[in-house]
């Protein structure tokens, strides 16, 4: 398939996959609104920290409050990573493939992009309500994603793209505890520690099955089942694996094999999480292991786009090259 054509189908799902995940970030403090105890402040700047993006934040807006943050994080058309903009970004490139994916797919974005628009231009009355809504339109996105398109090159694509922005996004969730929800190492282990816990369990739809699975929330357990656990569908392990696979159908390349530097920098860090402990992160210090994990990434979304959609010049075999007397003729 044309790299253009591929290249807009993995942005497609990466960036709608990036709207439902800001409005994951932003039910965390929706969430502890309701459960933390009276008096008790939510922290609304890190969220900003968190996207990377608080520089142009804080030049626009310079205080970070709730009306602020939901607006630059919402609906700010300025921001790149807001929900509209992303939104917007993802309808565009599938308006350019359309003919690559389903009419059900093409007619669900237009329905969540109008429906973003339309809360843009009026005040929000329930925004936890409006977030839940753009996460379930993601989730049926998805749903079409997997059902109405051939699971050939082009779905592969649209995988490996939500794959990646998701174990980006869920580490950043688990990140939102370390800037955000924890006033004081004092506060680790008491309940308001279980509460805060619990919030980012519920933004990563994983409560009921962590609870299943542990029982009662415990920062070690809570780390383990975002990080490492390989069958929850928004754990990192889960999603890298998810990328691996789809990236070495792409390519046609055997699993556990590479042949470019895309395959390689993927299948080393799926490498070291097969074979990492939760012990192991809690020693480095969770947000540490973050940080590494995001520069990972960042560095496989990049070889990715150097190896299937970064335009190159044709370079001329031996027979092509004119003998140097005929270059002067």
């Amino acid at each position: 398939m044309l790299s253009r054509v591929a290249q807009s189908i993995y942005w497609m799902s990466r960036y709608f996959e990036r709207a439902e995940n800001v409005a994951r970030f932003l039910d965390v403090n929706f969430r502890l609104m309701l459960d933390l105890p009276s008096g008790m402040a939510v922290q609304w700047e890190a969220l900003v920290r968190i996207t990377g993006d608080y520089e142009p934040f804080i030049k626009h807006y310079k205080r970070a409050t709730r009306e602020t943050v939901i607006q630059f994080l919402t609906f700010d058309t300025e921001n790149p990573n807001s929900i509209l903009s992303s939104v917007r970004a993802a309808r565009e490139n599938a308006r350019s493939v359309r003919e690559s994916i389903s009419s059900e797919m093409w007619e669900q974005l237009n329905r969540i992009y109008f429906r973003v628009g339309d809360a843009a231009s009026r005040h929000l009355d329930a925004p936890e309500e409006f977030f839940e809504e753009v996460r379930l339109a993601s989730h049926l996105f998805i749903g079409l994603t997997d059902t109405t398109m051939s699971h050939n090159e082009p779905w592969h694509f649209a995988r490996l793209g939500q794959a990646l922005e998701r174990a980006d996004k869920t580490s950043r969730i688990l990140d939102v505890k370390y800037f955000i929800l924890l006033p004081s190492v004092a506060d680790v282990g008491t309940p308001l520690d279980e509460i805060q816990w619990t919030a980012v369990l519920r933004s990563a739809s994983a409560l009921q099955i962590y609870r299943q699975q542990y029982g009662r929330v415990s920062p070690l357990r809570v780390v383990e089942f975002l990080v490492l656990d390989p069958e929850f569908p928004r754990a990192i392990h889960f999603c890298l694996r998810r990328a691996d696979e789809s990236l070495h159908a792409i390519s046609g390349t055997p699993q556990g094999t590479f042949r470019n530097s895309a395959e390689q920098r993927l299948g080393q860090l799926r490498a070291e999480l097969d074979f990492t402990r939760v012990s192991d992160i809690m020693r480095i210090g969770v947000h540490e292991f973050i940080d590494d994990f995001q520069v990972k990434l960042n560095g496989i979304g990049t070889t990715i786009h150097e190896t299937f959609f970064a335009t190159r010049p044709i370079q001329p075999s031996q027979s092509q090259v004119l003998p140097k007397a005929d270059r002067e003729r």
